[in-house]
């Protein structure tokens, strides 16, 4: 018996070290089983707290962002996004320059209403004008349909311009500074690598985005429409003579001109649809170029004496003599303001992509072709200062 019981000692000492060694084990495991739970629950904190983070952080740099989209000083931007355009929009910014005169600003107007609701591209507005055009000019896009436009008015200093253009007593009022602003592109949008300008005569009835995707040749500048297209080929100016080749803007009379080797009959181009390489127009020093040949000009009078046209044309002729490409000639359909009669088919202008009309008869003016066309796309002054002149007996007939 007494072995017995000293055997049923013997293993019941041998028992209880086993049982408290397995009772360590699973409090160890437990704990093991706590602090990986913990650790998960505290990793799925720290990614929740970091997307909060990062949450709060697009926010605050959309906010920076679309306050100032393009970090220049001043600007005018309105930066809501029209609610039609939110969900197609393109986010390619497209730099649009174009000048606005306080005389013909209702032009810019139309101009800019035709390209904003014809496009779901990201188009920026840079809106060249003088000082006293600035209240007038926000004012009009603050109180119309244009108040979601995303713009940057510039003040245009005319300074820029002394010694460059001769001031004739007789045509003081002929001569605008703003026709210039299209020299200054690299200037106007410092930081666009690509640029479009449009003269404030023109309507677009296409997206612009196609117009902005036109191709340059490497090397070039600028693009234009040339005026021996089969559109606009030899239109006759009355007083000017044909003006679609380079004598009918320079003098191949004087010997500046001359040496340039130029051929006279080489085709013109028209400056009032321009889309630019800004890199490429700083890279060749565009501006300064211009620059030159205007003062040159003040000098040896190298201007046709029959000029009829801009007389921005003749120094851009010779900067970019062949060297420059082309721009489809359905965005630029000229010379609907060289006549007061019906130069193009209705179907013709319907099927144009930017209707322009360079001359003297503006579509805001008392006779001008298509002019209903135009007034389409003219948003009223709210300040009654700009009005249209009509010839209502006119106006609207279909010749």
């Amino acid at each position: 018996m007494s072995d017995t019981r000293s055997s049923h000692h013997a293993v019941c000492g041998l028992q209880e070290p086993y049982a408290n060694k397995q009772s360590n084990k699973r409090k160890m495991s437990l704990r093991k089983v706590n602090i990986s739970i913990l650790i998960v629950a505290v990793v799925i904190f720290l990614l929740v707290l970091h997307h909060n983070f990062l949450g709060l952080s697009d926010f605050l740099k959309r906010e920076l962002t679309d306050a100032n989209p393009l970090g220049l000083q001043p600007v005018d931007f309105i930066p809501a996004v029209p609610q039609r355009l939110a969900d197609e929009r393109n986010d390619k910014e497209i730099s649009v320059v174009i000048a606005a005169s306080d005389e013909r600003l209702g032009g810019a107007i139309a101009a800019m209403n035709s390209i904003y609701h014809h496009t779901r591209s990201n188009v920026v507005f840079h809106i060249v004008t003088l000082n006293d055009t600035v209240d007038h000019l926000r004012l009009w896009l603050s109180n119309s349909a244009l108040k979601n436009l995303r713009y940057r008015i510039l003040d245009f200093d005319p300074r820029v311009l002394e010694g460059k253009i001769e001031v004739d007593p007789q045509k003081a009022d002929t001569l605008k500074p703003l026709t210039f602003a299209r020299f200054y592109l690299p200037s106007l949008v410092p930081h666009a690598e690509k640029a479009i300008y449009v003269d404030d005569d023109v309507i677009v009835q296409d997206d612009i985005l196609e117009l902005y995707n036109t191709p340059l040749k490497p090397g070039h500048a600028a693009a234009f429409s040339d005026d021996c297209d089969s559109i606009t080929n030899k239109v006759a100016v009355r007083g000017a003579g044909n003006q679609y080749n380079y004598i009918g803007f320079l003098d191949y009379k004087k010997e500046t001109i001359r040496k340039l080797a130029m051929k006279a009959n080489t085709c013109s181009f028209n400056p009032g649809v321009i889309v630019a390489n800004l890199t490429e127009w700083k890279l060749q020093n565009i501006t300064k170029q211009l620059e030159k040949w205007m003062a040159l000009n003040v000098v040896e009078q190298l201007y046709s004496r029959t000029l009829a046209g801009s007389i921005t044309t003749p120094p851009l002729l010779i900067v970019f003599y062949k060297q420059h490409s082309s721009i489809d000639p359905m965005w630029n359909v000229r010379h609907l303001g060289s006549t007061a009669g019906k130069r193009y088919s209705p179907q013709f202008v319907k099927a144009a992509k930017l209707l322009h009309w360079n001359g003297h008869f503006k579509p805001w003016g008392r006779t001008a072709s298509y002019a209903e066309v135009w007034e389409k796309w003219y948003i009223p002054d709210p300040t009654g200062k700009f009005s249209l002149i009509r010839r209502h007996s006119e106006a609207y007939e279909a010749k």
